[in-house]
């Protein structure tokens, strides 16, 4: 046999691997969330949250979100999902907020356009990685407890609000 047909093969080769290297996955990592949100920041316990108004999907938000901490009187990172009927995003917001942003996560019914809205809210730098596609991801996990140290008055509407989902969640449980 010649050698230049066995030659041809392993330059074909050579090549499709080095393509297939170069194609990029449309999912972080841990790695590549240090790399692009280094630690410092400008005051006792700043963070940092993804942060986007609308993005088509997961990774275009966490792509493009600006890379500036949150202001002193957030404590949370908000994720807002909007699904279609299929299970296919639609929209994608993320931001910081306070308390009283986070007392209604969870997942909606269908509207009227066939679309389901789920929230959630998390405590921690860039914690609002993920999307929540259901009622077991749209939730509100903080790493401390929320009676301790720093106290937010309530209004008693949201204090009603916050007591009726989680019966309606502990129900769903």
């Amino acid at each position: 046999m010649e050698p230049w047909p066995i030659a041809a093969w392993v330059l074909m080769l050579t090549f499709i691997a080095d393509w297939l290297q170069t194609v990029q996955s449309r999912d972080f990592t841990e790695k590549d969330i240090i790399f692009l949100y280094p630690s410092t920041t400008p005051y006792p316990g700043g963070f940092k949250c993804f942060t986007c108004e609308e993005a088509v999907d997961n990774y275009e938000c966490n792509r493009w979100a600006p890379d500036v901490y949150c202001p002193r009187e957030s404590r949370y990172c908000y994720t807002h999902h909007k699904l279609d009927w299929e299970g296919n995003t639609v929209s994608v917001t993320k931001r910081c907020v306070a308390l009283e942003d986070c007392l209604s996560t969870g997942c909606t019914e269908m509207d009227y356009e066939g679309n389901k809205v789920c929230v959630a809210c998390c405590e921690g730098n860039i914690c609002n990685l993920r999307l929540p596609r259901n009622e077991t991801e749209a939730i509100f996990a903080t790493t401390s407890p929320l009676s301790g140290g720093q106290r937010t008055k309530l209004h008693p509407t949201m204090l009603l609000s916050f007591l009726i989902s989680t019966l309606i969640f502990l129900s769903h449980a």
